[in-house]
């Protein structure tokens, strides 16, 4: 890497707090970047505070109904609709502002990259892929992803991968871009049978003048570390190549850990280093070296998020971690006291390995039908042979 990666990180970016008991607790943030300073990631790093998205720039991607709503909501005595105020959604204190800074932070990563101060952006506190045009969904309020792509668009670049790894499908960033030929969204999601949203299937293409540019990988739940890994090897660079974008976009979600509540995916943190790597490699490989990488979901606060995102942060700035490294006596004690009873890791390994098997077309598993799928309804509009292991 020749430029000096951005890391967009201001502590304000916890004011995005959904409350209570929910899964979301910014506490997962502030323990990722509590956890990357003490083991030296971030040694000599500027950290980048954003200021908050325009209206403007949020109205690229959400209409100006539903922003009022946003603003509204924390003081209105009725049903603001547009799906806030639900278990999902709750309403918070400041809502719009916390919401516009998240975008901010992509915005701003974005910027570093359409500038050329750097080649590499991150902001794990971003990733909010589920947030529609006119309303919220799935613990997002406004989709940071979609508008630093739509900003993106409009400053340098007209060719635009964005590649989900969350375990929930990226809907409403392909909802965003489903019609425009200029960004290929590929998701990698749980099956949308036994997982929220319920969409994300082979068939979803993209629409009239561009299709092929929505890719849904949709896995069999409890699919661990090796299948993950050869089904993503066997669609993804392949299309990229096909593709040829000038930046890849990322959602790094971590929610397909074993150990995450919410879904039933059965990856390790191993698992998440080693997809952090693929995605380095692909962004140097088609994409200029050009990589904007935001977080996503997560809701194993502890033992999982904080370790899978200091990969993901030391990944972007090539001080790829020793897996066995051991996790620092001053954070162990930070998460005990904010947790005590609760089991934490000793280093930043899971002890897997993320080792695979790279996908050949013979074999007959549930993954391999699934990579199957995907390639035979994509593959073809972008002239590739999806029964060809070299494609």
């Amino acid at each position: 890497m020749g430029k000096a990666a951005a890391v967009v990180w201001d502590q304000s970016f916890l004011g995005y707090d959904l409350g209570g008991d929910h899964p979301l607790n910014p506490v997962r943030l502030d323990l990722t970047i509590r956890l990357a300073t003490a083991l030296g990631v971030l040694d000599g790093v500027g950290l980048i505070a954003p200021e908050a998205a325009t209206d403007a720039d949020i109205e690229r991607v959400h209409t100006a109904s539903y922003l009022t709503a946003v603003r509204e909501a924390p003081s209105s005595a009725w049903d603001v609709g547009h799906g806030l105020g639900t278990s999902d959604n709750p309403v918070f204190d400041r809502m719009h502002e916390a919401s516009a800074l998240i975008v901010g932070g992509s915005l701003e990563a974005a910027r570093r990259i359409a500038t050329g101060e750097s080649d590499r952006a991150v902001s794990i506190a971003g990733g909010l892929h589920h947030a529609m045009r006119d309303h919220a969904a799935g613990f997002c309020v406004y989709n940071d992803c979609a508008v630093a792509i739509s900003w993106l668009l409009d400053n340098g670049f007209d060719r635009i991968a964005y590649v989900d790894v969350d375990v929930h499908h990226g809907d409403g960033v392909q909802n965003a871009f489903y019609d425009d030929p200029r960004v290929m969204t590929i998701s990698v999601h749980q099956n949308p049978m036994t997982l929220w949203p319920g969409t994300g299937w082979p068939a979803e293409l993209g629409g009239k003048g561009a299709e092929g540019t929505a890719v849904n990988l949709p896995l069999p739940p409890g699919t661990r570390d090796g299948n993950w890994l050869r089904a993503f090897h066997a669609v993804v660079p392949g299309l990229l190549g096909a593709f040829r974008p000038q930046v890849l976009v990322t959602q790094c979600g971590v929610d397909s850990h074993q150990e995450d509540p919410l879904a039933d995916l059965a990856l390790s943190v191993d698992g998440h280093r080693a997809i952090y790597r693929a995605l380095r490699d692909l962004a140097e490989t088609y994409a200029g070296g050009k990589w904007l990488a935001l977080g996503g979901g997560g809701y194993e606060l502890l033992r999982v998020v904080p370790r899978s995102w200091t990969h993901l942060l030391a990944t972007v700035l090539d001080r790829d971690l020793d897996p066995n490294v051991p996790l620092p006596a001053s954070w162990v004690s930070h998460a005990s006291r904010l947790a005590p009873g609760w089991s934490l890791p000793s280093s930043m390994t899971d002890g897997a390995d993320p080792g695979f098997t790279p996908w050949d077309g013979d074999a007959d598993t549930p993954v391999d039908a699934a990579v199957r799928n995907t390639r035979r309804a994509v593959f073809p509009l972008h002239g590739l042979d999806p029964d060809d292991r070299r494609d």
